[in-house]
């Protein structure tokens, strides 16, 4: 684990001193409309220094030598396989330590490769994830290891019962049937029902998955396959304050953040706030 040159803000700590290692997965292979998500750990470190490390929301501040940046990974662009094999490994080291690994992706199937590692040390894993898409696919156009795809894979993993899905308000037909047949526990459209899952999922261990385009295009248009209907920055906001506060999480990731799709960055410094109150209530927690 090599410190990075450009951190995100308040993330200095040394890797033995952390409990939180921020890791960033510069993907996007199997993006099927609009690409560039493998610039967004770069430009949220890059644009990160426009915050504080203080959240007037949460009254707290982002305390020293807590998390860990190590950068981006550099990654095998081109094998899907490789690529998950990598953020498998380097969360499964994380893991190992001790510590509680933070990807920024990257497309949505990265998230695959961290949760491998977690399952592996957390046979009754959960899986909290917000979207705007269900990724419930079997295949996109003949390919298993798509973004359209990753919790479909997950849920080969986990099996039913323990993936939650919130904010959901697109996919195929047959997409929502299966996760209402009761696959997946859905809640679609907003993220109503959010503090009742999390009294039922109780100490059990939590993945976070936050795709981005869980909010509005009006909110946040820099994303690679944006969906009208979404949430409010707010709204979202509370949400992830609330699952990092109050689940037992043991890793998550932000994802889908598509610096060249929104030129204002706009979208990203809505993606450096959420990231940094995640961190904030983690390290509260």
């Amino acid at each position: 684990m090599y410190k990075n040159l450009v951190n995100f803000i308040g993330c200095d700590g040394e890797y033995e001193d952390a409990g939180i290692v921020l890791f960033g997965a510069p993907f996007d292979s199997t993006t099927s409309f609009r690409p560039g998500t493998r610039f967004a750990g770069q430009s949220v470190r890059n644009d990160s220094y426009g915050l504080e490390i203080y959240s007037p929301y949460q009254d707290k501040e982002l305390p020293e030598n807590v998390v860990y940046d190590c950068g981006d990974l550099e990654l095998a662009i081109g094998s899907s396989e490789a690529v998950l094999g990598q953020i498998a490994e380097c969360a499964r080291q994380i893991l190992g330590d001790g510590k509680l690994p933070f990807m920024i992706g990257g497309e949505h199937l990265v998230t695959l490769g961290s949760v491998r590692a977690a399952a592996e040390k957390y046979p009754d894993l959960h899986i909290i994830h917000f979207d705007a898409h269900t990724d419930l696919r079997q295949d996109y156009l003949g390919v298993e290891l798509s973004h359209a795809c990753v919790i479909r894979r997950c849920w080969e993993i986990l099996g039913d019962g323990r993936i939650h899905q919130f904010g959901i308000r697109s996919g195929e037909r047959e997409e929502f049937q299966w996760a209402r047949s009761g696959h997946t526990d859905f809640h679609p459209f907003r993220l109503d029902g959010l503090e009742e899952t999390l009294k039922e999922i109780g100490n059990a261990p939590v993945y976070f998955t936050v795709d981005l385009d869980v909010l509005d295009p009006s909110v946040f248009p820099g994303t690679g396959t944006p969906e009208p209907g979404g949430v409010d920055f707010l709204t979202l906001m509370n949400a992830v304050i609330l699952v990092c506060c109050r689940a037992h999480l043991i890793g998550c990731d932000v994802n889908e953040l598509c610096p060249p799709c929104d030129p204002t960055g706009a979208s990203t410094a809505v993606a450096c706030k959420i990231i940094r109150e995640m961190l904030i209530a983690l390290t509260v927690r």
